[in-house]
């Protein structure tokens, strides 16, 4: 394969020298060369996968993605067409995912914790031939199969589950036959792969990436921010079917020779410990909502058990207040950043020698971002503003949704959905999302900034703040609160967390109301689904 070509980028990140992105040939197939890369004497026998049931080398991925494109084209699947991958992080799933873009099939793929009706409902509106679902969650995927009235192929992936029922194995189709020679004859702007956008907001949307997406993302975030080595461990709590967790697990380590831990299982703080132990990463990727709960946990592992280097999150902004006390722990940064499904991985971060918690960085080179006003203005020094980037690893569109692609794809922008500020020193600062935002007074209120406050007090160990309307009909902030394991709510603790916020913040910004709550409502990324809060507060009774 021709190697890519390095050009100064027209679309470098603001105050930043102009990156080297890549130009790519005019033939590019991604799966191709994330395998082809890894084939060399010196690498071909190392492991590139851990997961739960043994390890993969680079050449046993190379062959069975290979045999697994050649028995998916012969089982009458043809390239363009869809293929719903409902699977569990083991090494099935890459084994597929490039298996796919080998055969110039599009891999479409999903949460797996969704529900009959989500799945369905992506079934009908990506149109798939063929699903591969992990066989512990076969009958739920039957099921939704028979209420889209679709008739799609069934293949089943691991973890193996005998109350699966009969259906070819991805195990059995990578494990025989010959492999596919060569590759699909796809260009860098081919469509490559859809994800689902996380429904924060409403209707997953079903966001359309190129195969030069995967590339742009690895070389400009991986390498010239994050600095993944050859000789790294990386291990990400977010799972493959996110567009932050595909980047950390399957992009960026392939491409750079890294070895990857793969972990079927439910994030939770021990089941992290595990890992962390076992197989000592130098790299670990989180979320702000797992951070919190590692960091509260009794048996948070020492820094001599782990080999941690550097650490990411994305998803929400880090409390500036969790990276210092991750730090002071295990001598590691975590580095704040931000990307979106849409962007595909992260496009704005702290980096290794600059890291400013309470910030998410500096643009990521080859990446330009703007902050517009309510006019479409751009906004000056520390005025909040509706980000929007430019960089190369941008969708294409929203599958079959022409009003949504217009108002988030304008143009060679894209619209991120999130406010920020930008200090005076260059650095973005996060001040929520768009419909998040609190308007106290014609003033606007982050709900960010009053969360990280309260999740500084002792007792609290996650917070989520919205507006509410008050008897004049005027927007106040209403915090939600959950506990520190240990801690109990008592009659004087809203008092308190108030003076606390008051304390730090200007005093219009205190939420006037504070209630403890079991837990917040999230997406399976962790983020907080604030419309959830909004929605219960509308729906209950007067004085309620």
């Amino acid at each position: 394969m021709t190697p890519p070509v390095a050009s100064p980028s027209p679309v470098a990140g603001a105050g930043l020298p102009p990156a080297a992105v890549a130009v790519l040939p005019a033939r590019y197939n991604a799966a191709a060369d994330l395998l082809t890369r890894n084939l060399t004497a010196a690498r071909a026998g190392k492991i590139a996968y851990v997961d739960d049931a043994g390890t993969l080398t680079f050449a046993a991925l190379d062959q069975r993605s290979r045999c697994f494109a050649a028995a998916l084209l012969a089982s009458g699947v043809r390239p363009e067409e869809r293929l719903l991958l409902c699977a569990l992080d083991t090494t099935d799933f890459p084994t597929v995912f490039l298996g796919c873009l080998l055969a110039g099939v599009v891999p479409v793929a999903v949460n797996t914790l969704l529900t009959v009706d989500d799945y369905a409902y992506m079934l009908e509106h990506s149109g798939a031939r063929a699903v591969v679902v992990s066989a512990p969650l076969a009958a739920t995927m039957r099921e939704a199969i028979g209420k889209a009235g679709t008739d799609p192929a069934l293949m089943l992936a691991g973890p193996d589950d005998a109350s699966a029922g009969p259906a070819p194995s991805v195990a059995g189709m990578a494990g025989q036959g010959a492999p596919l020679e060569g590759a699909a004859a796809t260009r860098p702007d081919d469509i490559a792969f859809w994800l689902y956008s996380s429904g924060s907001t409403g209707r997953p949307k079903g966001t359309v990436h190129t195969h030069g997406n995967l590339f742009h993302t690895a070389d400009l975030y991986a390498r010239q921010v994050l600095g993944l080595r050859e000789d790294d461990v990386v291990f990400s709590a977010a799972k493959l079917f996110f567009a932050y967790g595909l980047g950390n697990a399957l992009t960026f380590p392939l491409a750079v020779g890294a070895t990857t831990v793969l972990m079927a299982e439910r994030p939770t703080p021990q089941a992290v410990f595990r890992r962390l132990r076992e197989h000592r990463p130098t790299v670990f990727c989180g979320v702000p909502t797992l951070y919190a709960g590692m960091l509260a946990a009794s048996d948070l592992p020492a820094r001599a058990d782990v080999a941690l280097r550097v650490c990411t999150s994305a998803g929400e902004a880090l409390p500036k207040d969790m990276g210092d006390r991750f730090q002071a722990h295990f001598g590691c940064d975590i580095l704040d950043g931000i990307g979106s499904t849409e962007m595909l991985h992260i496009f704005l971060s702290n980096r290794p020698g600059d890291v400013r918690y309470g910030t998410t960085g500096k643009p990521v080179p080859g990446y330009a971002l703007k902050l517009l006003d309510e006019a479409g203005h751009p906004c000056a020094p520390g005025e909040i503003g509706d980000l929007f980037i430019k960089g190369p690893s941008a969708a294409l569109m929203y599958w079959g949704n022409r009003d949504k692609s217009r108002d988030t794809f304008v143009g060679e922008w894209t619209r991120s959905g999130d406010k920020y500020l930008q200090d005076a020193d260059g650095y973005f600062i996060y001040a929520g999302r768009s419909d998040d935002m609190l308007k106290v007074g014609g003033i606007y209120v982050s709900p960010f900034e009053v969360e990280a406050v309260l999740a500084q007090h002792p007792a609290v160990l996650e917070a989520a703040v919205i507006g509410v309307t008050d008897a004049d009909g005027l927007v106040k902030p209403k915090g939600f609160v959950v506990m520190r394991p240990g801690r109990s709510w008592h009659e004087d603790m809203a008092a308190e967390l108030q003076v606390f916020v008051k304390s730090r913040l200007a005093p219009y910004k205190y939420p006037r109301q504070i209630e403890c709550v079991a837990e917040l409502p999230k997406t399976a990324t962790g983020k907080i689904q604030r419309f959830r809060l909004r929605q219960r507060e509308e729906a209950a009774p007067a004085g309620g």
